[in-house]
């Protein structure tokens, strides 16, 4: 076998097995979708219990990125993803036996912790073992563990849902043991990242790492190269550097791009789907989540595609292919729901056409690439806490979204447009799909003048870029 086909092997067994820190990922961000119309029934609680259980988990989501960026730059990105692992296991089980709606808040909390940390420290982990010209294909595979996670959540929704049983949510949480146990085996075999072992001197075990990832004719020089970077931020390390000047442009990147990636309204879809579909006039809940099955399905197929481009197109074309994508759909949604009466049952199918549409969009694009980019974009020493920064952002951005949704439905509800369900007029999700749109537009002009083209661009490049004061959208002439 050739030193290369053995490199590439290694490489993807690697990032298969870290990525699956991203299937836990999707899951449990996902299976509290299907699990929500049968808790509402067993606990016999609202919407407003519903959002608070569902953002307890997003609010455990910024813990796990507050606390992880710092230990995962100490102790290393392994046994940072290694934890997770196990508080995965201790959340899923907390959930599934919870007597009261406080029980699954507190376990929705530990699991959120373990999604947080995940969230950053996965990436990261790929992003640092990866060669640069695969970076972008094999980073962005977290993005479709994740995507394969929320699958895997509305097809074991959907196979435990039983209309006759409101109890069957418990097994919805059981099922996610299952990932975490494979994740948490599989990281025991896997090696630290030969960045992070350089940078705490262990020279020897970077190279045994690099030689198994590296070409032979490339190892000297990325070793090389690696020292180099290291050495020049030797005397500053964590907010110190992360707050010098030439780090405020990254920063700022990391930070607005993970904004956006959330703010558009996404797991406003990936969370209340059903939710979403009985509003759109699906009867009952099976029937509802039977159709959010099809985002999940879409969902993956998409980031597919991205995998395959985004090294060979680039990170900004998919952005602004994607995002204007996104706001097409979003706005068209929006007018779907407005004019449902008029529309009648057709308004249903053509709200899971535009449901879909909008997810492939966001799945080509600003989906993955929000957790490719801020893991390429911090220097070696404060990349762990520049990374899980961007994160933070993400879950923040995320439990503002999560949590306001159903009241900006009602809030921007126009005035002869509530939807009835069963019985029951309800808010209407337009105006809540033309706020998102909004945002969506804004993102592709910050992204015009910000977002960087880091395709085939090496770590240590893009570090030199920033300390040289380089604009972002022209990194890619650097």
């Amino acid at each position: 076998m050739s030193n290369k086909k053995y490199n590439k092997n290694f490489v993807i067994i690697i990032t298969i097995i870290a990525a699956t820190g991203g299937l836990l990922f999707g899951f449990d961000t996902g299976v509290i979708s299907g699990a929500i119309p049968f808790l509402q029934t067993y606990f016999s609680i609202g919407d407003h219990v519903i959002e608070t259980i569902t953002t307890a988990g997003l609010v455990g989501a910024i813990l796990g990125a507050i606390l992880g960026g710092r230990l995962a730059d100490r102790i290393g990105r392994k046994k940072v993803i290694l934890a997770s692992a196990i508080i995965f296991v201790v959340g899923a089980m907390g959930s599934g036996m919870s007597t009261t709606p406080g029980s699954l808040m507190a376990a929705r909390l530990i699991l959120g912790i373990a999604i947080g940390v995940s969230s950053f420290a996965v990436p990261l982990y790929i992003a640092e073992i990866s060669p640069a010209k695969k970076r972008g294909a094999l980073v962005s595979t977290f993005q479709l563990l994740i995507t394969a996670g929320i699958l895997a959540s509305y097809l074991s929704d959907l196979s435990i849902a039983d209309e006759a049983n409101s109890e069957c949510w418990r097994m919805m949480f059981y099922v996610g043991v299952f990932p975490a146990a494979i994740l948490l085996i599989g990281m025991f075999f896997l090696p630290e990242t030969p960045r992070w072992l350089m940078q705490k001197g262990l020279e020897t075990e970077s190279r045994a790492v690099l030689e198994r990832i590296e070409s032979a004719e490339m190892l000297d020089s990325e070793l090389n190269q690696i020292k180099t970077e290291i050495e020049k931020s030797k005397d500053v390390a964590g907010w110190r550097e992360l707050l010098l000047p030439r780090m405020r442009t990254p920063l700022f990147i990391a930070i607005v791009l993970m904004f956006f990636q959330q703010c558009i309204g996404i797991n406003t879809v990936i969370y209340y789907s059903p939710k979403i579909f009985l509003l759109a006039g699906f009867e009952g809940n099976v029937a509802a989540i039977g159709a959010s099955v099809a985002v999940g399905v879409v969902n993956l197929l998409a980031t597919l595609v991205s995998i395959y481009f985004v090294d060979k197109i680039g990170r900004r074309k998919l952005f602004f292919i994607g995002l204007s994508g996104i706001a097409l759909s979003l706005v068209l949604l929006g007018l779907c729901f407005l004019f449902h009466q008029s529309l009648g049952s057709a308004g249903k199918w053509t709200s899971i056409v535009l449901v879909l549409l909008y997810i492939i969009f966001f799945a080509i694009s600003i989906g993955p690439l929000g957790w490719l980019i801020i893991s390429e974009i911090f220097p070696q020493r404060v990349r762990g806490l520049g990374a899980s920064i961007g994160s933070l952002t993400v879950w923040i951005s995320n439990s503002i979204v999560t949590f306001t949704f159903f009241k900006i439905v009602n809030v921007l509800t126009f005035k002869g447009t509530e939807v009835t369900v069963a019985g029951e007029k309800l808010g209407n999700p337009a105006g809540a799909f033309f706020l998102y749109t909004v945002i969506a537009v804004c993102a592709l002009i910050w992204g015009y003048y910000y977002l960087p083209e880091t395709k085939g661009v090496s770590l240590e490049t893009i570090e030199q870029f920033w300390r040289k004061g380089g604009k972002p959208r022209l990194l890619s002439k650097f």
